[in-house]
């Protein structure tokens, strides 16, 4: 076989510092021996990124580029040092400047290309390196990485199920809207150097590639470079911004957020300036989400978030309107209820015992308007919304397994998975050996299994301590409102003494609220530190204990005080002349209107509440951190300039957090709106309220207030997904015993079929008389008391009839929404057969592509001219070396096949 040495060389060199060598790409030789020559390219794309696109629908000109005005800017590194540096160089720590200057060098061997910039203040010099990635830079390293490009355009449209509904009902739709540039769909694979002529758009370099993408190769890069020891775990950007050696690294924004003053064609709009028209506004609250538009700019992970969102949301609306009619049922059923009017009009017919040690007795007509209350949340129709619910929380799971499988297909992560994840930058540096990996062969730090079992099980002691101190405020927020109702009962004040369990019922609440905040952010950074010292190897391993840490101690601490109304306060109260007591006090029992009313309260004052806090936060807080960050960084003469370059602008920008606490607060906020639906009718209406203000704050900070995060891909939402299974099986359970031991629906039920159908006389059925032992000591006074207990205080027959039919409602109610669920998920496919069809037809034409029996050519490279590139890369695919000076003469990697990655030619 004949062999062909071949090497291309940069183009112009820009005015400042500017890098990029030339880089030389071995191939096999073809049957018809042709030789594919791949050139270096540093026009940037004028577009967002999307194939086909017109240069000429750009809008306006684009000033992510160097200062030759051509070469597009892929990532930007900061750093900050004094203004005194240059006359006191002990001013700069040594150590973290030669770490930089040796990182910028080897990004400079691994053909990016760099121009530096500095803006003067008053104290310190900000530094920016841009960093471009040529076009043979690009090639390499998405064939490394396994971007996938274009085959063929789909041209299927893409409806949802509402708009298809209503097309097919002749209706308008009202949620849609015509968002300009929509990006198209294709058929993709994996991208191969040598198939280059076989993909869409393989002719126009520009726009090949799309914006994200480049950012993917930019930072893969800067991810696996060294600056010192690679067994110290001295490599990647990552470590580097840990140690602060940098202060920021992150892709640029495409442009303004805002449209252009002179009003312009939507069709000439940037992506940035459509995500803020059609999205972030607040004028789009009843719209469909553009999330093909999100994933072009953000990417899936971000992308998958916000679809999630939006189908959590449209399906908040059919539950918000049973929620509703099953509330107006009880307002009408608070007015033709027979045991409220019995109630009512019982006078002084009903005496009842005190409700604590020195209060004295009361009437039971007393509580007419808090009985009736009571009725609002207490009635045969939330039986009937605790089973829609259940039903609908199975349903809702099953669909968003479909939807999200159509929607990793579209966005081409159906087959994504980690094989190869790299170690964490802080378990590189810490991790105390290396050792071997089985699958590439590469020596990797290694953190001593045994070690690390003992360190997560010191974390889980360390999460049970803290559920334990939540169940200390429990208990303490328990006796405070006990110990506050019988300070108010011996007070004189006759506005506080009018209802004294209600005032220390709802400030308990208010108190609890403060306390769950308080732990919450108490926990999360005790979490962190946590997760951090048990050394899990990958970032995503690190993610799902953080998360799974965090939650179960959410679980506890917002649940806890909710489960003990519903399922333990008045069950343990005792009886007349008998009373149970904790630290000496009385324990309390459910208020005049049932424990269901102080259920709905509670759970009001926690959800609602925690939910107006965060809106607020969500709100206010990112506005005035930008308005700070923006002040602090000001430079020197910057009066007379009229435009910020965007590196400065993004710069002053907040750090995106990521979406832990987004995913957090909507998985707590799905909990309330299933577990505890029964006690309020009203929670998924405002959960849906909510909603529609979380989607566009979140819309609003990632579009005109973070940096652009670094694309992620994600097939699907992640450990979020069995967190949600969880809570809807705990719903399914928790709404059975609600219906069966914390409302009246199963006492009303059995006295309609044994006694009364009208159900007059119920309330002396469910009214027990005190024992003759308190009688006496009360000077011969009889009371009634809630229990179904004779005059001695022993339960009655019909007490454990009606145990037997609770604990056989429990069951019959846990297994009929189990069965109707199974069904669904058995009759129901998790993939579309729509997207089953598109994925064989996408993998046929990749077969058709990468497959074809032909011999490809190659081209080899001479030895004086070793290409910088693939010795950089070489590093990471053998056990990586010590960096000594007699190691950088390693010979290359000198052939790249087909076979690689699994596909063969």
């Amino acid at each position: 076989m004949r062999l062909l040495f071949t090497c291309s060389s940069g183009g112009s060199t820009p005015p400042q510092r500017r890098t990029g060598q030339s880089v030389c790409v071995r191939m096999k030789e073809e049957k018809e021996d042709r030789n594919t020559l791949i050139a270096m390219e540093t026009s940037p794309s004028c577009s967002y990124g999307s194939i086909g696109v017109s240069p000429a629908n750009c809008p306006g000109r684009d000033r992510n580029v160097f200062s030759d005005g051509v070469t597009g800017v892929d990532f930007v590194l900061v750093w900050e040092e004094p203004r005194c540096s240059n006359e006191d160089s002990s001013a700069v720590d040594p150590a973290h400047m030669k770490w930089r200057e040796e990182f910028l060098r080897r990004l400079e061997g691994a053909g990016l290309l760099q121009e530096q910039r500095e803006v003067l203040q008053m104290k310190k010099k900000i530094c920016f390196v841009l960093l471009s990635a040529p076009w043979d830079v690009l090639c390499f390293y998405a064939e490394e990485i396994s971007l996938r490009v274009p085959l063929q355009v789909v041209c299927s449209p893409v409806v949802n199920w509402s708009q298809q509904m209503l097309s097919t009902l002749s209706l308008p739709n009202p949620l849609v809207q015509d968002v300009p540039n929509p990006p198209p769909d294709f058929y993709t694979c994996q991208f191969r150097t040598n198939k280059l002529q076989r993909f869409l758009g393989s002719d126009n370099r520009e726009t090949f590639f799309k914006t994200t993408q480049r950012h993917q190769v930019v930072y893969e890069i800067l991810a696996r470079t060294p600056y010192g020891s690679v067994r110290k775990g001295e490599v990647g950007i990552d470590r580097l911004v840990n140690e602060e050696v940098f202060t920021a690294a992150y892709p640029l924004h495409e442009g303004v957020f805002q449209p252009p003053a002179p009003p312009v064609a939507p069709q000439a709009l940037g992506l940035r300036q459509i995500l803020f028209a059609y999205w972030a506004r607040w004028s789009c609250w009843r719209r469909y989400q553009p999330l093909d538009h999100i994933r072009e700019y953000f990417g899936e992970k971000i992308a998958l978030y916000f679809a999630w969102i939006g189908v959590y949301t449209g399906w908040l609306l059919p539950s918000a309107l049973v929620g509703t009619l099953v509330f107006l049922f009880g307002l009408w059923v608070m007015a033709v209820d027979v045991p409220a009017k019995e109630v009512c009009d019982s006078g002084d017919a009903f005496i009842m015992c005190p409700i604590c040690n020195i209060c004295s007795f009361w009437n039971y007509s007393s509580i007419c308007h808090t009985y009736k209350v009571g009725l609002l949340f207490d009635n045969a129709g939330t039986v009937f919304l605790s089973v829609f619910m259940s039903l609908w929380a199975v349903t809702f799971l099953e669909y968003w397994k479909r939807t999200s499988s159509s929607l990793s297909h579209r966005w081409d992560c159906s087959d994504f998975q980690d094989i190869a994840e790299r170690p964490r930058p802080e378990f590189t540096a810490m991790a105390p050996m290396t050792t071997r990996n089985p699958i590439t062969g590469a020596e990797e730090p290694h953190f001593p299994d045994k070690q690390r079992l003992n360190r997560t099980l010191t974390g889980c002691m360390a999460i049970v301590l803290m559920v334990s101190v939540v169940l200390m405020f429990l208990i303490a927020v328990i006796l405070y409102r006990t110990i506050l109702s019988v300070i108010i009962h011996r007070s004189n004040n006759s506005f506080f003494s009018v209802s004294p369990g209600r005032i220390a019922s709802l400030s308990g609440s208010v108190l609890n609220l403060l306390l769950i905040l308080l732990l919450s952010r108490v926990y999360t950074s005790l979490a962190q530190v946590l997760t951090r010292w048990e050394m899990h190897r990958t970032q995503s391993k690190y993610e799902d204990m953080f998360i799974l840490k965090v939650f179960v101690f959410q679980f506890v601490n917002f649940y806890s005080s909710p489960v003990y109304i519903a399922f333990f306060k008045g069950r343990f109260v005792g009886y007349p002349g008998n009373y149970n007591s904790l630290f000496g006090v009385r324990n309390e029992d459910c208020g005049a209107g049932g424990c269901l009313v102080e259920l709905a309260q509670e759970m009001l004052v926690i959800m609602v509440g925690k939910q107006l806090i965060n809106n607020v936060q969500e709100f206010i807080s990112p506005k005035v951190m930008s308005w700070w960050q923006r002040r602090k960084m000001s430079p020197e003469g910057r009066k007379e300039e009229k435009e910020v370059p965007p590196w400065e602008a993004d710069y002053q920008l907040l750090v995106c957090e990521g979406l832990f606490s987004e995913y957090l607060e909507m998985v707590l906020q799905f909990g309330f709106v299933t577990i505890f639906v029964a006690a309020c009718p009203l929670a998924p209406l405002c959960a849906l309220i909510n909603n529609w203000l979380e989607i566009r704050l979140d819309a609003q900070k990632f579009v005109t207030e973070y940096r652009r995060p670094v694309v992620e891909r994600a097939q699907n939402i992640g450990i979020w997904f069995p967190i949600l299974q969880f809570i809807t099986h705990t719903a399914v359970l928790s709404n059975a015993f609600l219906i069966a031991f914390t409302s009246s629906f199963v006492p009303r039920l059995y006295y309609r079929y044994t006694k009364d159908s009208s159900l007059r006389g119920y309330i002396n059925f469910t009214l027990a008389t005190s024992p003759q032992t308190f009688n006496q000591q009360h000077l011969n006074a009889s009371c009634r008391y809630r229990g179904f207990r004779n005059d001695e205080g022993d339960f009655l027959p019909e007490y454990f009839h009606l145990l037997a039919i609770r604990l056989s409602f429990i069951i019959i109610f846990e297994h009929v929404v189990f069965f109707i669920g199974r069904l669904i998920d058995m009759m129901v496919p998790d993939i579309p057969e729509e997207v089953e069809m598109k994925m064989k037809r996408e993998h046929y034409m990749a077969k058709e592509a990468l497959a074809e029996n032909q011999s490809l050519g190659k081209i080899q490279i001479p030895v004086e001219k070793i290409d910088v590139l693939t010795a950089e890369l070489q590093r990471f695919s053998s056990p990586p070396p010590d960096l000594s000076p007699e190691d950088q003469n390693q010979s290359p990697v000198t052939e790249r096949t087909d076979t690689e990655n699994g596909f063969s030619s």
